[in-house]
């Protein structure tokens, strides 16, 4: 067949409803997943840990955050504070004696009732107002993790993590570490991928769009936002503690700051709104691109034999960092899975010009 298309009959309403009901779609998918699994045995552990392993961990904080802000439509500018409160949680509850499952539970579960808590004061508010009660919560975590020394044990505190286990067997290779985290993120992917084929996912598109419109059809909007503050928040609290478990097996308070949470945003509308592949472009871009434009911006004026002055060398990648965003959101608002869509849906139907 040359069109990906042809030939494909859905004649039950199962076969109508697969998530990828494109072969060469579930191929792709077959590979990529062989590609993340095997990771560990064709890369370095350079790239494996400086590379890969912050790209599945920020996806999945990624995927939580696009729960409440791409399919609820609800800001939130301290996502940062939800992974802190996970982190110090899983934390001091491993410390306590309690296995590392139960322990990442304890995590989701601190993060979902602050991020509760504070979801319920907001929900009288949206937009702008709604972005600086979140502000709040991210300034409010923040002066209590460093002026409660039960918490963080200080300002200038570092707090190791325990060993990461699973099951009680200690994980302490950096494959074993990457395959923890890469499982947590697969679990998040399925869950998001599922979420919108729900009611709970439609009812969270229909308060999205229009509130009050939801409210008039039996959708409570206070239910379904304060439901999408908590599976969020719950997320971003079991990413947390892997983020410290896993990457950097000791946290401070100088890593959950607000241009963390800055940060996860920018993921998010790079990536696009309301996407699970965006979620994954947009950590990758985000994280990656300015690695990339570090290397090749100090090979180009080597080449060049350009005597540029470090602090100008360091500020070019991030000036051409910031325009490739800017550029991206100029040319397609909805983000880089759009443009992926774009792409695939040429494919689909090529060489006539519409896929529907």
């Amino acid at each position: 067949m040359l069109y990906r298309l042809a030939g494909i009959r859905h004649t039950t309403y199962r076969s109508a409803r697969q998530l990828f009901p494109i072969p060469f779609d579930r191929k792709l998918l077959g590979f990529v997943i062989l590609l993340g699994v095997a990771a560990p045995f064709y890369l370095s552990p350079l790239h494996l840990n400086s590379y890969l392993l912050p790209w599945v961990i920020w996806t999945t904080a990624a995927l939580g955050l696009n729960l409440l802000m791409g399919w609820a439509g609800q800001v939130h500018l301290g996502y940062a504070a939800v992974m802190a409160i996970g982190a110090y949680a899983a934390i001091h509850a491993t410390r306590f004696g309690l296995p590392l499952e139960a322990a990442l539970l304890v995590g989701g579960l601190a993060s979902s009732v602050i991020g509760l808590a504070f979801g319920a004061a907001a929900l009288r508010v949206k937009g702008l107002y709604l972005a600086v009660t979140t502000l709040a919560m991210q300034s409010i975590v923040d002066w209590t993790i460093v002026h409660v020394p039960a918490i963080s044990g200080g300002s200038q505190a570092t707090l190791q993590a325990p060993t990461l286990r699973l099951f009680g067997l200690p994980i302490e290779t950096d494959a074993g570490r990457y395959w923890y985290a890469l499982g947590l993120c697969a679990i998040v992917t399925v869950f998001l991928l599922n979420v919108s084929r729900t009611s709970f996912g439609r009812a969270l598109v229909a308060v999205r769009e229009k509130d009050f419109a939801a409210a008039i059809i039996g959708v409570s909007p206070f239910k379904f936002k304060l439901l999408a503050f908590w599976c969020s928040s719950f997320i971003g609290g079991v990413t947390g503690a892997i983020l410290a478990f896993c990457y950097y097996r000791a946290i401070t308070p100088e890593q959950f700051h607000l241009e963390v949470s800055i940060q996860v945003v920018a993921m998010v509308i790079v990536g696009g709104l309301g996407s699970v592949l965006g979620s994954y472009f947009g950590a990758g871009l985000v994280l990656l691109a300015p690695i990339f434009l570090n290397n090749w911006v100090a090979s180009l004026a080597s080449a060049l034999n350009l005597s540029l002055q470090t602090d100008v060398l360091s500020q070019i990648p991030l000036v051409l960092y910031g325009g490739l965003i800017v550029g991206f959101l100029l040319f397609e608002p909805l983000g880089l899975a759009k443009i992926y869509d774009n792409v695939r849906n040429y494919f689909l139907v090529w060489p006539f010009r519409h896929a529907r």
